[in-house]
């Protein structure tokens, strides 16, 4: 009589529905995000660059919702000059409110000023006579613009009148207006902040992950845990894993930038124009993700180049340049330079976004440069898969690419 075992051994080899062992990179890369989401490191980092973009927004809201008022001291000779500005500041500058002071003499003005009774002290003086605006220490910029405009307008009003004729006669034709052939003008400088601020974040979060990600290779690599992970997964799979759990971290943290500082701007002067850069918002999103994928690909290697961490900058220096020329080009590229580079990875992963800001991209041209981003990054993984597989196991000192590439498994 045969006995059948209630449930047979399993083989080595067997890999039974369900067994995590079937996808290992998911178990690496869970490992990862894991480790970033236990690292106080990452977490200080995180909350410090969000407390950062907050109390920058926070300092635009605060600005663009505070008034300023000033007092104004003058003589009775010069309180119909002062009257005009107390009347039409806040017309000029909602955020200025002028109140006027009368004070009897000169020195009087001084002394109001110095002691602070008044911000400045608005008087006609000098041959050939012209009105002064004096400050204890310094004068406000928007007052004093303000004040500019409102003591021209008096004066050639008066000099109109003096001629024997009237001030829309003299400035007739005499306004300029500027216009651009390309894109929205009232666009464009918030678009340059904008392509700043993006460039910006692109720059630190790819360095931030890429030496991340190196470090980690490398010390793997020093404590000889590498050699035991290999016994157990397919290299190809470590690779994948530590690149999508990167990834996955970095996006969830770019996310989360944009959409703090967006909803900063909802709440100031420019909250108008969100809904214009909305789109090469949602672009830089993407860009970005498939940039990353490419650069982790990359960092990942340069990690199995190295053998000790004293080795992982000199390797890492050209991917070091090349975030610092991509971050550069964001405000250096112009015209065609601009358009031909934000075609060409890693630089469209930026600039292209950047075009789509300022209103000068076509609606074709994202979808190019990303097919292409897209195909670089599906052929840098290819190569750097093949490098790192036959790199990570080889301790013996820093390796070059071409050594990598042409040593066997």
């Amino acid at each position: 009589m045969t006995v059948q075992p209630a449930q047979a051994a399993q083989r080595p080899g067997d890999q039974r529905p369900g067994d995590p062992r079937t996808a290992p990179w998911l178990i690496v890369a869970r490992r990862e995000i894991i480790a970033k989401l236990t690292d106080r490191t990452f977490i200080v980092g995180t909350v410090l660059s969000l407390a950062l973009i907050s109390g920058f927004m926070g300092i635009q809201v605060y600005m663009t919702q505070r008034t300023q008022s000033f007092t104004v001291a003058v003589i009775a000779a010069d309180h119909a000059m002062a009257d005009k500005l107390a009347a039409q500041a806040s017309s000029i500058d909602d955020k200025v409110k002028v109140t006027v002071r009368e004070v009897p003499t000169a020195d009087a003005a001084k002394s109001a000023v110095m002691s602070g009774a008044a911000d400045v002290w608005l008087h006609h003086d000098g041959t050939p006579p012209t009105w002064v605006l004096t400050g204890r220490e310094d004068v406000d910029t928007n007052l004093a613009q303000a004040a500019t405009l409102v003591v021209r307008q008096a004066v050639t009003t008066a000099n109109a009148q003096a001629a024997g004729t009237d001030i829309a006669a003299i400035e007739r034709g005499a306004t300029l207006q500027t216009a651009l052939l390309v894109g929205d003008a009232e666009k464009q400088g918030f678009a340059k902040a904008m392509g700043f601020v993006l460039a910006m974040l692109f720059y630190m979060s790819s360095l931030a992950f890429g030496f991340i990600i190196a470090g980690s290779v490398v010390e793997e690599k020093a404590s000889r845990l590498v050699e035991i992970i290999a016994t157990r997964i397919p290299i190809r799979a470590l690779l994948v894993g530590k690149v999508v759990g990167n990834t996955v971290m970095a996006m969830a943290q770019m996310a989360i930038y944009v959409g703090v500082g967006l909803a900063g701007l909802s709440a100031t002067k420019y909250s108008a124009l969100i809904p214009g850069i909305s789109a090469g918002v949602g672009w830089f999103l993407a860009f970005y993700l498939v940039g990353f994928l490419l650069l982790a690909c990359l960092w990942a290697v340069a990690g199995s180049l190295a053998s000790r961490n004293e080795d992982l900058q000199q390797v890492s220096m050209p991917l070091t340049m090349s975030m610092v020329a991509v971050f550069f080009s964001a405000f250096l590229a112009k015209g065609t330079v601009l358009v031909w580079l934000s075609f060409v990875p890693p630089f469209s992963s930026v600039l292209m976004p950047i075009r789509l800001l300022q209103g000068t991209a076509a609606r074709w041209e994202p979808w190019v440069a990303l097919a292409i981003l897209l195909a670089a990054s599906a052929a840098v993984i290819v190569v750097a898969e093949r490098l790192y597989r036959r790199a990570l196991l080889q301790t013996q000192g820093r390796l070059s690419v071409r050594a990598a590439w042409s040593m066997a498994e």
